[in-house]
């Protein structure tokens, strides 16, 4: 038998051993969705919110190759253990694999001259993806690769040519956009009884994004290497001869700690050498996160996006600690014994709006260790984490993102954490005069003439502080401590009242959120249309999309139009205007219907705006807009970065038919189912939707009935869905107001 069908095989092995006994859920994965556009998505072998994200790493190092993958490019410059899925910044890639035979030069090198580098291209046409395995051939050297994962160790298995010159190869110099190896280590950690090696060990520490990352590994292969070649502590050459078709594993484990705990990661989780029983636990470990959400639909298109949308929300964010609990800080400092498993790949300006909250729904045994993770780094650095990565903060994007996560898990009652520590952690980080909040504070508002982006920073501000606001009225309205009570009240009315902020940049006379200056005076000239990336009043969109983000204040920000009339009137008209955009915009700003941009995540609260003001017939029409036509199951299939989930979240959540709109508290708006029906697993048992006569044309619901009973909110809250239950939603094509 051609040894070269194995890997396909096998993994039609895999996949019949796992339908024989459930339903597979990995068969609607299409890990290709995202891959082309700006989608920026992670292709490899992984398992849910594993450390190790192992796949192929392009030549490219620009905004398209952030992931290191793009639909465009077949170039591999080998196999990397880390990787992002869906930012606008690249980093990771470390400890980089790459098979070869022959002599090579050890650099990243240039497409035009194949001999400028290790690269190959990968035959495409040959690409098994799937969740949990990954393989392609390498044309240059006829070595096919395959990989597999555990939660901190990468599986790798090369079928060679015949060659005396075959070599797998570990490169720490070549890591993604915007990184650079500080210092790098590599050694032989084993020998065999005759004296040939048989593992390695190693670190790399670097500056990026991530602008202190430190990351250790130990490595174990299937044969014995002939020789060992050091090349600048940044290569290192395994020497092998190589019979026809012969196949050499290795393993290879990761750590923020250091080499011994990397090898104890590996043998922990991985202490045999069979390469097909690893993928199948991957399989598995894939189905039983994807199972937790069972859909109903005649669609196979729809059911291919949304378990790709599922399958997306869950490749970060990725373990970071040691399978004894080990990890490092935000301080640098090696911790252990804090009873939480510790998490990075934070993207929280991101994942707040709707990430988070499906988390809060279908992943309970997580939510304790995100929230636990975040507090431990707000202990470590002084505040809750912005944007977290490999144990760094990055400060990326605008706002405090990481208050609606925590503020978001008490009042839905999570009670793994310190309620105490919680709450002080979310007033000092409040209360931080950096970022422009003591500017803020000064003024009110952010002044445009003192601070870049102030609009934004302001607005997500608000939005932060009203998290704070309601955690205060609820820790009040629970203490039994008079004194405390009346602080928690104080406090409450504070950061309420600071919510309010944004009103400061609404003209009347536009209709617009815009810059004022310290002044008072609004900026001139003016577009709403008009955006200039990183260098304006908004960040990565413009009036248009800033002007309705206050999801926290909707009463307030209907006040600031005058009327609900007017406010409504303003807000179909973001559909209808030109789709142009002025200045310099952020290519962020995408997915547009009128000036709407679902591409990017101010946005994405917006289409509830109109169910959170008495229209939910306007919110199912765009809703389903949205879902039916900015979605594909296509490499293009993502109007905007994946943005670690986001993007994803958003259309799992609005696919079963509700959203969080507020950034805290647990109200998910409805909006219009897209399926027959849904069982979701979630803390109290089984949460079913059973939606009746759904249709393109039946977009509308009529009316809904919880456990039987008439409901008539226009929300369902987080603690119905919790204890599980049944909603039945009636659709039909009239355009009601149900509630």
């Amino acid at each position: 038998m051609d040894k070269k069908l194995f890997p396909l095989l096998s993994l039609f092995a895999l996949v019949c051993c796992t339908v024989q006994n459930e339903e597979n859920f990995t068969q609607y994965v299409d890990t290709g969705i995202g891959t082309g556009g700006h989608g920026h998505v992670f292709v490899g072998a992984n398992v849910p919110f594993g450390a190790v994200q192992l796949g192929p790493t392009s030549i490219p190092q620009t905004w398209d190759w952030c992931s290191g993958y793009h639909i465009s490019d077949s170039t591999v410059i080998g196999f990397s253990h880390t990787h992002l899925s869906g930012t606008g910044i690249g980093d990771l890639f470390d400890v980089t694999v790459m098979p070869v035979t022959g002599d090579v030069t050890y650099a990243r090198g240039t497409e035009d001259d194949q001999q400028s580098g290790m690269w190959s291209y990968a035959d495409r046409s040959k690409e098994i993806s799937k969740p949990g395995y990954y393989s392609v051939p390498l044309t240059r050297y006829g070595i096919t690769a395959e990989m597999t994962a555990t939660q901190r160790v990468g599986m790798h298995r090369y079928t060679f040519p015949a060659s005396d010159r075959a070599a797998i190869v570990f490169d720490l110099e070549n890591g993604g956009c915007w990184d650079a190896p500080i210092e790098t280590h590599l050694e032989v950690a084993s020998y065999d009884s005759e004296g040939r090696g048989t593992a390695i060990r190693g670190y790399r520490f670097s500056k990026g994004w991530a602008n202190n990352q430190k990351l250790f590994f130990f490595a174990e292969f299937s044969k014995p290497f002939k020789s060992f070649d050091n090349i600048g502590d940044r290569f290192a050459r395994m020497s092998f001869e190589t019979e026809e078709e012969e196949q050499i594993l290795v393993k290879v484990a990761i750590s923020p700690v250091s080499t011994d705990g990397a090898y104890s990661n590996m043998k922990a989780e991985l202490s045999g050498w069979n390469f097909e029983s690893v993928a199948e636990a991957a399989d598995k470990a894939w189905n039983k996160e994807l199972g937790k959400i069972r859909i109903s639909t005649k669609n196979d298109t729809d059911r291919k996006i949304f378990y790709t949308a599922l399958y997306h929300t869950m490749i970060a964010p990725s373990l970071f600690c040691d399978v004894n609990g080990d990890y490092r800080g935000a301080d640098d400092q090696i911790h252990s014994g804090d009873g939480f498993v510790n998490y990075t790949t934070l993207s929280l300006w991101d994942t707040y709006r709707a990430a988070m909250p499906l988390y809060s729904i279908i992943h309970p045994e997580k939510e304790n260790d995100l929230i636990n993770t975040m507090l431990h780094i707000y202990l470590q650095q002084g505040k809750l984490p912005v944007w977290h990565l490999m144990g760094c903060e990055t400060d990326c994007m605008v706002g405090n993102p990481g208050i609606p996560p925590v503020a978001d898990a008490i009042l839905k009652g999570y009670d793994g954490f310190d309620y105490e520590t919680a709450y002080k952690a979310l007033k000092e980080s409040a209360m931080r005069p950096d970022r422009g909040q003591d500017f803020r504070m000064q003024y009110g508002y952010i002044p445009c003439d003192f601070f870049n982006e102030a609009v934004a920073y302001d607005m997500e501000y608000a939005i932060a502080d009203w998290a704070v606001a309601q955690v205060a009225k609820h820790l009040a309205d629970s203490q039994s401590d008079s004194e405390k009570a009346k602080q928690y009240e104080a406090d409450y009315e504070y950061f309420l009242e600071r919510s309010h902020s944004y009103r400061n940049f609404f003209d009347k006379s536009t209709g617009f959120m815009r810059g004022k200056d310290s002044k008072g005076n609004f900026r001139t000239p003016f577009s709403p249309f008009a955006s200039t990336h990183r260098a304006d009043d908004y960040c990565e969109g413009n009036a248009w999309q800033y002007t309705w983000l206050a999801p926290h204040d909707v009463d307030g920000l209907i006040g600031c139009f005058g009327s609900k009339e007017a406010f409504t009137a303003k807000l179909d008209e973001l559909f209808t205007v030109q789709s142009d955009l002025e200045g310099e915009a952020s290519p962020d700003i995408s997915g547009l219907i009128g000036q709407y941009a679902h591409g990017n995540e101010p946005s994405h609260h917006t289409l509830y705006l109109y169910s959170m003001t008495g229209q939910p017939w306007k919110t199912a029409e765009k809703v389903r807009q949205v879902l039916t036509t900015l979605y594909h199951a296509e490499p293009d299939g993502l109007s905007g970065n994946e943005d670690v989930g986001q993007m994803s979240a958003w259309y799992v959540l609005s696919s079963l038919g509700f959203y969080q709109a507020e950034p805290a508290g647990g109200r998910y708006w409805f909006g219009s189912p897209l399926f027959d029906s849904a069982t979701i697993k979630v803390k109290g048992g089984k949460f079913v939707i059973n939606v009746i006569d759904n249709s393109q044309q039946n977009k509308y619901i009529q009316s809904i009935t919880l456990n039987g009973k008439p409901y008539t909110k226009g929300y369902i809250d987080f603690k119905e869905i919790e204890k599980g239950g049944e909603l039945t939603i009636n659709m039909g094509p009239e355009q009601t107001l149900w509630y």
